[in-house]
């Protein structure tokens, strides 16, 4: 029972000290700024929000299908911070964003990040909710429904961030043949694939995570990524130390 409970025990105590790091580094946020490492994606997307908005263009965001009720809806919820931030931006463009998804929680939580988005900025009577749509709720009925956006409402920028599969193939095609500009990331191996092979500027990995503190999405996203930093060269070092002792013979 007590080698049962150890995991269980390290497990607890590493998410209470996420918990604890992640408080602290927000509340020293204005004292301890956080420097991020640049990313091409990011600088492009926020050179595409600007000329969307200049052109009278329309951004469009693809948050993926996956379900906040499973492990996947982590990557949902990094679409959702920067959905709130480019929605502000873009409130006031003559087309605003259209937000797609395949998931029908996942819809609703969008038209209310758009809804937040457009109050922030204070252009609330400029919500529609018909701008966050359920496109689908099987993998190529969600990339049938979202084809017909791409293509027909003048869209200059897509944004595919989120949980996908081998759909995002049809998808990032018709983004290509209207030569829009594609920022894409996934936490599925197989769209990730298809992102790195077709998207100008494809986000790798982890960065999926950090989409929230590139666009301004708050002090916690930011704090949040020094806490990753912390918490993987703890593992590195416990792995490190375990190796040592195992080769003295300790254990």
């Amino acid at each position: 029972m007590i080698a049962l409970a150890w995991p269980l025990l390290i497990s607890i105590g590493l998410l209470l000290l996420a918990l604890i790091l992640l408080i602290g580094l927000t509340l020293l946020h204005s004292k301890i700024p956080t420097a991020l490492r640049q990313i091409d994606a990011f600088d492009r997307l926020t050179r595409s929000v600007g000329l969307a908005v200049e052109n009278g263009t329309r951004l469009h965001i693809s948050l993926g299908r996956g379900s906040l009720f499973t492990t996947r809806g982590a990557s949902a919820l990094a679409g959702l911070a920067m959905l709130r931030k480019l929605t502000e931006r873009t409130s006031l463009s003559d087309r605003p964003p259209v937000v797609t998804t395949g998931d029908a929680s996942l819809a609703i939580l969008s038209q209310d990040t758009l809804q937040s988005g457009y109050r922030a900025a204070g252009a609330e009577d400029q919500y529609r909710y018909s701008t966050g749509r359920l496109t689908g709720l099987t993998p190529f009925a969600y990339a049938a429904g979202t084809i017909p956006v791409t293509k027909d409402e003048q869209v200059s920028t897509n944004v595919f961030l989120g949980d996908f599969g081998s759909e995002s193939a049809l998808m990032v095609d018709a983004a290509e043949r209207d030569n829009s500009t594609l920022i894409a990331a996934s936490d599925n191996i197989s769209a990730q694939s298809v992102f790195y092979a077709t998207s100008q500027d494809p986000l790798i990995g982890e960065e999926l995570f950090a989409a929230g503190a590139y666009v301004g999405a708050g002090p916690v996203h930011e704090a949040s990524l020094t806490v990753q930093d912390i918490l993987r060269w703890l593992i590195i070092l416990a792995i490190v130390i375990g190796s040592g002792l195992k080769f003295l013979g300790v254990f």
